[in-house]
């Protein structure tokens, strides 16, 4: 038989790029969603085909702030690996939600892995799970950060995952679940949400150089971040739980830049000079900011045998080249009469 995931967060980035993967290598996939009034299933729209198929890729309304829910999924679906990739993931937006971020990302966490617990326990199968972590947990910690590193959390978001990657350890040392948290450091791609800022920049741009916008509003360009292709890590999120112990694990490039040579790393690629066009607005400062995030990723390379396969600069051109085709389609749109406005904010 098939080995079965379920993840939470499926028609995020990283669940859309894990689930490629999961199923490449035949999975039968189950993905979480959230219900809402309109469709938020793009990311994964490709993989999906008609259940009365009999397709690979399942679908179930869920949350992550509803238990019961979780463990009637859990008994449903009989996971052999859950991936916990859900979750509110902008930190700016934590600041102004954090009630709603701790909630979704802390005891979320807490739930599913009591749902887990109480599933393994009734139908005496082993599961394994996966917590997404974050960089961001390190938040004023010295680079390099590594698994040893303590973490000092700078965002209500980041306190979060704190909360949920001692709870993973904790289930883990009482009661034997294979846990793993992969600490991830920023992984970014073309499927990245708008409002991140990478690809904030990368959309800009191509409108930019198209006409189709004429500023860009950014906050702090000197911080300093360790960015991968999301692609590459959800190949390390899978090997963890293919070892024989459960660990924790950091997946970095090793290699940090600030926003400011971003931006001209992105803009150079367009014949452009971005002091040209970008401004600096205070309302994308973070209360507390985070300087300098850049990993260590030994461990990994050591035990899982994974290291980051994309540079920054195969990444940013990789960003460009899938938003400069979305930037033609609106060009196209704006010529036609129907112009589109592009998603961005924060």
């Amino acid at each position: 038989m098939s080995p079965s995931a379920l993840v939470t967060g499926i028609t995020g980035q990283d669940g859309s790029y894990l689930t490629e993967l999961l199923l490449a290598k035949g999975y039968e996939v189950h993905g979480v969603i959230r219900r809402a009034s309109t469709f938020n299933t793009d990311r994964i729209d490709h993989l999906y085909a008609d259940p009365h198929q009999g397709p690979k890729l399942q679908l179930h309304y869920g949350d992550l702030q509803d238990s019961g829910g979780l463990r009637r999924i859990l008994d449903q679906v009989a996971p052999d690996e859950v991936y916990n990739l859900g979750a509110q993931s902008h930190v700016r937006v934590s600041f102004d939600q954090p009630e709603f971020t701790a909630e979704v990302v802390g005891l979320g966490c807490l739930r599913l892995l009591e749902a887990l617990r109480s599933y393994q326990d009734a139908s005496k199968r082993k599961v394994r799970f996966y917590q997404a972590g974050s960089s961001e947990m390190f938040g004023s910690a010295k680079p390099r950060q590594n698994e040893d590193t303590r973490f000092q959390p700078r965002s209500p978001y980041a306190c979060a995952k704190v909360y949920a990657h001692y709870q993973v350890v904790n289930y883990r040392e009482s009661y034997g679940l294979f846990a793993c948290n992969g600490i991830l450091f920023n992984h970014e791609s073309p499927r990245r949400g708008e409002t991140f800022v990478t690809r904030k920049i990368t959309r800009a741009a191509t409108r930019i150089k198209l006409g189709l916008q004429h500023k860009l509003y950014l906050g702090n360009l000197d911080a300093k971040r360790d960015w991968g292709f999301a692609g590459d890590y959800v190949e390390a999120m899978w090997r963890m739980l293919q070892q024989d112990h459960p660990d924790d694990y950091v997946v970095a490039t090793g290699t940090a830049l600030t926003i400011r040579q971003f931006l001209a790393l992105v803009f150079e690629q367009l014949d452009l000079d971005w002091k040209e066009w970008v401004e600096i607005d205070p309302r994308y400062f973070r209360p507390a900011e985070v300087d300098h995030l850049e990993g260590d990723a030994a461990k990994s390379k050591a035990i899982l045998g994974w290291e980051a396969g994309t540079d920054i600069k195969t990444l940013a051109a990789m960003m460009v080249d899938g938003d400069m085709e979305l930037a033609r389609r609106e060009a196209v749109l704006k010529n036609a009469g129907h112009a589109e406005t592009p998603r961005g904010g924060f």
